[in-house]
């Protein structure tokens, strides 16, 4: 349950309620002649109350039938049956950014499906057009903006076909701009915040039916849409993506998702684990369980999970909020999942390296299906820019979680994200930073030029004061030094034997098949039958979803800029 509903804003203004109070009176003689105001106020409101009804007079009354006038609607407010079913109307989703994204565009399908709207694919089949976003980045919204005034276009010849159509902004960049995208551009019909998924049915009625712009962009404390199943669209149901938490509390000063996603919540363990058993009987060989913090999971949905134990943390790390007590944590969390399934592989994204204490590092060296695969995001190499982004944590610190990872984990993946030309960051930080990649050693970098963000710290505190070609010049520079390691790390499994699972055709040939180690690398690899035992007269072809055995002959290494 919700904290807050909101409900449609119209065009009309109400005035507001004010309370209205005397200016404070300092002198004896301006306190008398209050007291005297006070006290005729004070017996008008007696004698008022004394000739009012009293308690008994409304339980031995008789109940009095009151005319209403049932002409009179008030249009501002849609009733709860009234316009709010699909009709049969066809909903064309574009998705951008991350696999929260993804798994928000499920959500929000399933909520629409059930009031009766249709998915397709086709774009100029749409009534309407739903746009999942991201705000992440400058360039991940002006890739929105760009996207929408195409859209506009579309929207105006429609208008002359009769044939009109409903745009919508949904997750982070709808409550990050909603000024702009509903009053200054009027691009926009629908608006729906990361929480207000549940509103989308009320927010397209007023749109379609009564010509309304609607817009939720509130941000809950409890919703985490534990109850309702997402209608997964992964590729050919092989895999899929099961949410786990909402939101941030970590509050790095560079980050934008605290305020346009809000505070952490967790869902109930029990809705988790019903999902992936679903999964599992559908025949899903790989869930990847998401969160803007992942591993920072904390179900205190239940009395019994409500300890007095601290949060541990990974020693050497710190938060910028309290320790936070009692939950089930996600060792536990993990610890449940992987038994449903066996042959299900268990990932999870997006962590923070101060949530890896021993026992979570334990269980995933322990359970077999729990993929020895951890992305380990440390921004940067330098303690300065560490601190001026509010990591709480120093680069001695972050190596040494590396070390205790590699000591548990001996065969583990490490991939990691990097900003170049944070606020502040001198050359001496930027070679900082290239050393820790050359020092760790990691198989996937994900790597970007800093993008300024309204309403974070750094935007209130600090100076963008890098220059753009030298953002771009150390970033080209990060992504040399990343492609040489990880060329160097992954040419180590060359020659080895991996069990691959298969997602299906490669994009590059029809001959050939694709898949992903157990280390999240990306194989490809011939298109033929293989022995189904010892024997090799006994073979079969290979298909998408199973496990197959596959010699690695080479490498190829691209970097996520």
């Amino acid at each position: 349950m919700r904290i807050v509903k909101s409900f449609l804003c119209v065009s009309e203004h109400l005035a507001p309620l004010r309370w209205l109070s005397k200016p404070r009176n300092c002198s004896n003689a301006a306190r008398a002649s209050s007291g005297e105001k006070n006290k005729g106020v004070s017996d008008s409101f007696r004698r008022q109350v004394a000739s009012g009804p009293r308690f008994q007079d409304f339980i031995k009354s008789p109940p009095v039938t009151l005319a209403v006038n049932c002409e009179h609607t008030d249009e501002h407010y849609l009733s709860e049956d009234l316009g709010l079913l699909g009709d049969a109307r066809k909903v064309y989703f574009e998705t951008y950014g991350c696999q929260m994204n993804v798994n928000d565009t499920e959500i929000a399908w399933s909520i629409l499906q059930k009031k009766g709207y249709q998915r397709t694919a086709d774009l100029k089949q749409a009534d309407v057009v739903l746009l999942v976003t991201c705000s992440i980045r400058e360039k991940a919204e002006q890739t929105i903006w760009n996207r929408l005034q195409q859209l506009t276009a579309m929207k105006k010849k429609r208008l002359k076909t009769n044939s009109p159509v409903k745009i919508g902004i949904l997750g982070c960049m709808a409550e990050r701009l909603k000024t702009e995208l509903l009053e200054r551009e009027k691009l926009v019909d629908v608006l729906a915040g990361p929480d207000a998924y549940r509103d989308l049915p009320r927010l397209l009625a007023a749109a379609t039916t009564g010509g309304q712009q609607a817009s939720n962009v509130l941000l809950s404390l409890e919703e985490t849409y534990a109850d309702i199943m997402p209608v997964q669209h992964a590729s050919q149901g092989r895999s899929a993506f099961v949410s786990i938490m909402r939101g941030c509390d970590n509050m790095c000063s560079y980050c934008i998702v605290p305020f346009t996603r809000g505070r952490e919540r967790s869902r109930p363990v029990s809705s988790i684990l019903e999902e992936v058993r679903m999964l599992s009987e559908q025949g899903v060989k790989e869930v990847t369980l998401l969160g803007q913090n992942v591993n920072s999971y904390r179900d205190t949905s239940e009395v019994q999970f409500c300890g007095s134990e601290r949060t541990k943390l990974s020693r050497g790390f710190s938060t910028v909020y309290r320790a936070k007590q009692g939950g089930l944590r996600f060792s536990d969390l993990l610890d449940l999942v992987s038994r449903i399934d066996p042959d299900m592989r268990i990932r999870f994204t997006s962590p923070h390296p101060k949530d890896f204490p021993d026992e979570v590092l334990q269980l995933i060296a322990e359970r077999q299906n729990i993929c020895k695969q951890i992305h380990l995001p440390a921004q940067s190499g330098s303690n300065q820019v560490l601190k001026a982004m509010r990591r709480g944590y120093t680069r001695e610190a972050y190596l040494d979680l590396v070390d205790n990872i590699k000591q548990i984990i001996p065969d583990v993946s490490l991939s990691s994200d990097f900003i170049s030309g944070f606020c502040g960051e001198t050359d001496d930080d930027h070679q900082q930073t290239l050393s820790l990649i050359r020092e760790v050693g990691f198989n996937v970098g994900f790597l970007f030029a800093y993008s300024m963000r309204k309403k974070t710290h750094a935007f209130h505190r600090l100076q963008d004061d890098v220059a753009p070609q030298v953002k771009q010049r150390r970033l080209e520079e990060c992504i040399g030094v990343f492609r040489e390691e990880a060329e160097r790390v992954n040419a180590a499994v060359v020659g080895s034997t991996q069990l691959v699972l298969v997602e299906g055709e490669s994009k590059r040939s029809a001959e050939d098949l694709c898949g992903r180690t157990d280390g999240n690398m990306k194989v490809i690899f011939p298109k033929e039958d293989v022995a189904v035992q010892a024997s090799a007269s006994n073979t079969a072809p290979i298909r998408g979803g199973g496990y197959v055995l596959v010699k690695v002959g080479w490498v190829c290494f691209h970097p996520h800029i």
